[in-house]
């Protein structure tokens, strides 16, 4: 059995002044997730907003507790970035959960 976990990562980026500038941040953020937690990243919502972004999070480990810390990783690597300016929400399931069973 897995557990898979998906975040949702709601950033307020109050630095940048234009779309150019929020998709930079963005697209630097989300490399960074990719590379540092194995994550599959997202733009899910606010694309055409330039001080707002909302990326899902997706995170797949054996264990539950695994899931959980990388979530908790990603969720402390986002506020050092984004500071107050970051809400993130988690769901964990198991694959015996998403089967129904």
């Amino acid at each position: 059995m897995a557990f898979i976990c998906l975040l949702e990562l709601e950033l307020h980026l109050h630095e940048v002044g234009d779309l150019k500038g929020k998709r930079k941040h963005v697209t630097s953020f989300k490399s960074q997730l990719q590379q540092r937690f194995g994550a599959a990243v997202a733009e899910t919502d606010h694309q055409d907003l330039w001080q707002r972004a909302t990326l899902s999070v997706a995170l797949v480990a054996p264990e539950r507790a695994q899931c959980e810390e990388r979530a908790d990783a990603i969720d402390r690597f986002a506020r050092a970035r984004f500071g107050d300016w970051v809400r993130c929400d988690r769901t964990i399931r198991s694959t015996a959960d998403l089967r129904g069973g």
